[in-house]
């Protein structure tokens, strides 16, 4: 039975810098959307109702003892794949930017795979625990890649390289912590830089027009280039202190898509500037860094790589979109979390926070029970 008492050891300083974020998100989101004073925003008040049961999922999710989600390892890797699979269901899938990658609950439009992450490093983070941590050999790495293969397959086919690039990096940061032999890291190396071209080659269309894009950012008849290139406009338009909460005019312009989400880095930009750009970064760098010294302090190694997991998930996200919208990182349609709009992915990034504080909250051998 859940121990109330546990709530004290709770991190409230991460939660008050994920509140901060995500109030200036939704500020942002208000403004992308021409939000009106005497009116209601139809997306602000999805947003807003997606963050209070993203809070509440958080706070059930706390309750169920970590150590126990890992004993149903099997459980969350199989129910996971499942999950991502419900877009094939007929009449339940939707695609949208060329992706089957959601699904119609009519009030709002959800990315399966967005909750599949989490049951992902929950199983993922037991199945490196069972073997001692230490990857030292490639019958090792063979048994990652076949663990990762359905989910990266599910998503390549949908086809979202964006989100696949998310469960790389998640697996890559996890595998990184367990601890691997740097002779099989040289041999990682080796092999993605023989293998780059050849996956290239076997790239569908779309994709290979997207790395082509990335390459080749001054050839604006590519795909993302021209819209990469306005966001550095509007960002730039921004200056030192912007222009001022809902005063912004280049993002309000047709030429910038999905600004609500994909590109808010660019509206924020505008509105408040290097300075506002520059205090979005810090908060991130200081979300980032308590989640890792939670990890740090993590009473067991597999909670260590739960957190470990969800930080790299985090810093991944956040990297790719901020630096998606300056032209340094390919245009994936990652969002940015907390800050972009999106239901899924904000009660995603908040139930994430909440698996990060039920491993923290653990932390202490404790004279109450646990």
């Amino acid at each position: 039975m859940f121990n109330l008492k546990l709530f004290k050891n709770i991190d409230f300083g991460l939660l008050a810098v994920v509140i901060l974020i995500f109030g200036i998100g939704l500020v942002m989101v208000a403004s992308a959307t021409d939000f009106q004073v005497d009116g209601l925003n139809r997306k602000v008040v999805i947003q807003s109702i997606a963050f209070v049961i993203g809070l509440v999922l958080a706070i059930l999710v706390m309750m169920i003892d970590y150590r126990i989600m890992g004993d149903l390892q099997r459980v969350f890797y199989v129910l996971s794949i499942l999950i991502m699979l419900t877009v094939y269901i007929p009449g339940l899938g939707v695609r949208q930017y060329g992706a089957l990658s959601w699904i119609d609950l009519k009030i709002m439009y959800f990315q399966p795979a967005e909750i599949a992450k989490l049951g992902f490093i929950i199983s993922f983070a037991k199945f490196l625990e069972k073997r001692g941590g230490r990857i030292s050999s490639f019958k090792d790495i063979l048994g990652i890649i076949l663990f990762v293969l359905p989910f990266l397959g599910i998503l390549l086919i949908q086809p979202d390289l964006g989100m696949a690039l998310v469960f790389v990096f998640i697996t890559i940061g996890m595998v990184y912590v367990a601890g691997i032999d740097f002779k099989l890291v040289l041999a990682g190396l080796a092999a993605m830089v023989v293998g780059a071209p050849l996956a290239y080659q076997v790239m569908q269309p779309h994709q290979r027009i997207r790395i082509d894009a990335y390459l080749h950012p001054e050839d604006l008849s590519l795909p993302g280039n021209y819209h990469v290139m306005q966001s550095k406009i509007t960002i730039g338009s921004g200056q030192m202190f912007g222009k001022g909460l809902f005063e912004g005019v280049y993002h309000r312009s047709d030429y910038l898509p999905v600004k609500e989400s994909d590109f808010i880095f660019a509206v924020l930009g505008e509105e408040l500037g290097f300075v506002g750009g520059g205090i979005v970064i810090f908060l991130y760098f200081l979300f980032l860094n308590r989640l890792m010294n939670m990890a740090k302090k993590s009473k067991d190694f597999y909670g260590e790589l739960v957190i470990v997991g969800i930080a790299f998930m985090f810093a991944f996200q956040i990297i790719e979109n901020i630096g998606m919208t300056i032209g340094l990182m390919p245009v994936t349609g990652i969002t940015l979390p907390f800050l972009s709009y999106g239901g899924s992915s904000v009660m995603t990034s908040m139930i994430a926070v909440g698996l990060a504080l039920n491993v923290y909250i653990r932390r202490k051998r404790s004279s109450f029970s646990q």
